[in-house]
């Protein structure tokens, strides 16, 4: 991570949130398995910092088996309760029962698009949008792509899956670049 470069604003106070800016942020996902730790990762993030999150995403990723739908969906009340009592991760009740829903939800989009990739993507129309913001302050925390995205998976069962979390998924997933035109990254995520 070389310092000298230009980077978007929120990423530079801390070396974790400067980590995944670098390498992650807005690069475009097609991995399942990848799709659905954003999908999760988003919905905890609900009300508080994305920071937070990548400081607890190695415990999430022990405590739900790798972000396995397959096996999350198969969690029962013993498992409930070991997470409720996992301090590494965000300990709420309704975000760890929805994960498990979530998980079920998945794996069904999955059976019926082949992935859950190719379903996911058509909100885009399967390409990255690229914007062209000069700073932060004019990025939206939704558009009609993820009002669309959101409405779709709340239709299918899904929760914690508002526009803003929605938004937030396809920045992480690389469904929009959402880099400021001066950051080194802009031109690298796929474009």
């Amino acid at each position: 991570m070389a310092e000298d470069k230009k980077r978007c604003s929120w990423s530079g106070a801390k070396v974790l949130d400067t980590k995944y800016h670098d390498e992650e942020w807005g690069v475009p996902v097609h991995d399942d398995d990848k799709l659905f730790e954003f999908l999760v990762l988003d919905a905890f993030q609900a009300g508080l910092s994305w920071s937070t999150i990548l400081n607890k995403r190695e415990n999430f990723r022990e405590a739900f088996d790798g972000f396995n739908a397959t096996k999350i969906a198969k969690y029962g009340e013993e498992k409930v309760e070991e997470l409720l009592q996992n301090k590494g991760i965000i300990r709420n009740k309704l975000k760890i029962y929805s994960t498990i829903s979530n998980a079920a939800l998945f794996l069904k989009v999955q059976k019926e698009f082949g992935s859950f990739d190719s379903y996911i993507w058509q909100f885009t129309g399967g390409a990255t949008i690229v914007n062209s913001w000069k700073s932060m302050n004019e990025i939206p925390v939704s558009t009609p792509e993820s009002d669309a995205m959101s409405k779709d998976l709340k239709k299918r069962g899904f929760k914690f899956v508002g526009t803003t979390i929605c938004y937030a998924f396809m920045q992480a997933a690389g469904m929009v670049n959402d880099h400021t035109i001066d950051c080194f990254r802009y031109n690298e995520v796929g474009n």
